[in-house]
């Protein structure tokens, strides 16, 4: 997805996800035979990033009974930061699950370079209508400040946690403002992203501005996830935003076209 060096974003997963034609879930498998069965015409191809494939049949899998939870958002405002499109569609329909009345907030300075934050914007816009979910936009194009923020700590890891940090400070202020009784983001969901800082920040940020931080581990929805990104036609991006991952995934991408021509 996102690749570069010493860069754990961007190295293609330990397993590729494998769904039925129903879209069920079943065992992942090696990225390797995965290639193979798409090879041998066994098996097409959803989605690149992460890899998923899906088999022609259905697989009959025992259901389980199990009492429903409780709604923990019974009766609570939440406010949803966005990170992308693809990121929304499991996260979105899981909160609304938990009963919350959600609404959805757009801050994203990091994403350069203005046309990717753009598009990055429509995609969300054009999904939110589709699922009716209200929301919040920053209007204003803040990479300055970004880049201002993360001048001296560029090396990935560090960066990430004052991108974080960025954005969650202000989905929390926009929060209070708005009389939400919580926040939370969409990039609980990817396995990609530092999710015990993320929850970390995101606690500390609720004690500072007075609304919590709802933390739940989204990553159970990834496969759904890309699923309903294929479904909708969603723009699936090649980095995580910034003009550092940026550079880091094309130059991965130069690598591995380079191997694959050497093979």
């Amino acid at each position: 997805m996102y690749k570069g060096p010493n860069n754990p974003l961007c190295s293609e997963p330990a397993k590729a996800i494998v769904v039925d034609a129903a879209g069920q879930p079943l065992s992942p498998c090696s990225p390797d035979k995965a290639r193979r069965m798409l090879s041998e015409g066994r098996a097409r191809l959803l989605c690149e990033s992460p890899l998923t494939i899906q088999l022609p049949w259905t697989a009959h899998l025992r259901s389980k009974t199990v009492p429903a939870p409780a709604a923990t958002g019974q009766g609570k405002r939440l406010l949803l930061h966005v990170c992308c499109g693809p990121c929304s569609t499991y996260s979105i329909r899981r909160l609304r699950e938990q009963g919350f009345e959600l609404s959805g907030f757009w801050y994203n300075p990091n994403i350069h370079p203005f046309e990717e934050h753009e598009r990055r914007r429509e995609c969300v816009r054009h999904y939110a209508e589709d699922v009716q979910l209200p929301m919040l936009w920053w209007e204003e194009y803040e990479m300055a400040d970004f880049m201002h923020a993360v001048a001296g700590h560029e090396a990935f890891g560090e960066r990430c946690g004052v991108c974080y940090r960025l954005r969650l400070e202000r989905t929390a202020q926009v929060a209070q403002q708005q009389g939400f009784h919580a926040f939370t983001t969409t990039l609980l969901i990817s396995p990609y992203q530092r999710q015990p800082l993320i929850r970390s920040l995101g606690e500390s940020l609720a004690s500072q501005y007075g609304v919590e931080f709802y933390f739940e581990n989204l990553r159970k929805g990834w496969s759904e996830r890309s699923l309903l990104a294929h479904q909708h036609g969603l723009y699936q991006q090649r980095y995580c935003g910034c003009s550092y991952s940026e550079r880091e995934a094309s130059l991965k991408r130069a690598a591995s076209a380079e191997d694959e021509r050497c093979t």
